[in-house]
């Protein structure tokens, strides 16, 4: 299966909605530029701004910022790094093309800028799509289409907001992944449980596979049935409800880009269900799972 490209970048977005910059590149004061109130990124490293500086000290800002106007002020729609970096050598003023946009459209731009650069944490990508969903009456499908993603990625990344504050910032902060995040979810309802794990995690430097199996058998362990119940259930299966199970469904699902159903029964086997609507959504499961040689 081919990698969905990226939605639409800067220019094709701005273009598709009828804006073109309202007059050429201007020298606009610093002063009198107002940070995005809708930027995604919250995270900027001191190491880049400073590399980033020294770039401005010696060649200038090359790429104009794009801000729209407001009064006597002008507000910035993409290049907070090029913003801040220029602050930072005492530019008075900085290149700038001007486009009339209303929010939605200043949120977008901002966060396909950011994910395009690839400098968003999961933290960070979760709440840009929560706040298109909630501001702006968005659905999942709408967001994934906007910013070239699957919706089962979307829905995943969302799912981590509801992690506790101190699990969001330490993603934020890189010292856990997302994938070390998503194998925390099945025991957010347990939080003293979870947070134990989440330390165990960071202090002894597990990888992925070892936080699924540390919350897999800590989840087994408090939801355990007893012994006779375990008789009676060994082979029997069941829809998902294991929250292991349940995120190796969700990564078999977001990879095929298609419903996915996954039972189990508690002597370890259980069925995948894969779902396709038509023999040409088919083809492209069977390509991306068993894909052809090339010919003799």
């Amino acid at each position: 299966m081919q990698k969905r490209s990226l939605g639409r970048g800067l220019s094709e977005l701005l273009s598709s909605v009828g804006q073109v910059a309202t007059r050429g590149i201007i020298d606009i004061e610093l002063d009198l530029i107002e940070p995005n109130p809708y930027q995604p990124r919250r995270e900027f490293a001191e190491e880049e701004l400073a590399e980033l500086a020294s770039s401005i000290r010696v060649h200038g800002v090359l790429q104009p910022l794009l801000v729209r106007e407001g009064g006597e002020r002008y507000q910035l729609i993409a290049g907070e790094r090029r913003l801040r970096a220029s602050r930072k050598v005492g530019l008075i003023t900085v290149p700038c093309l001007v486009y009339s946009v209303d929010d939605l459209q200043l949120l977008m731009l901002a966060l396909i800028e950011n994910l395009q650069r690839e400098d968003l944490n999961a933290v960070e990508q979760a709440r840009a799509y929560r706040q298109l969903m909630e501001q702006f009456g968005m659905t999942q499908e709408d967001v994934a289409d906007r910013v070239g993603k699957s919706r089962p990625a979307v829905a995943n990344c969302v799912r981590l907001l509801s992690l506790p504050n101190e699990v969001l910032e330490a993603i934020a902060g890189g010292t856990l992944s997302e994938g070390h995040a998503r194998a925390l979810l099945g025991l957010r309802d347990q939080p003293a449980r979870l947070y134990d794990i989440c330390q165990q995690v960071m202090n002894e430097g597990l990888n992925v596979r070892q936080t699924e199996e540390l919350a897999r058998k800590s989840s087994a362990v408090t939801s355990s049935p007893s012994d006779e119940r375990r008789t009676k259930l060994m082979g029997m299966t069941h829809q998902v409800s294991d929250p292991y199970v349940e995120r190796m469904g969700n990564r078999i699902q977001e990879a095929l880009a298609t419903k996915v159903s996954v039972t189990w029964a508690l002597n370890g086997t259980g069925t995948i269900v894969i779902r396709y609507n038509d023999m040409e959504e088919l083809n492209r499961i069977a390509d991306h799972i068993a894909p052809l040689g090339e010919p003799f």
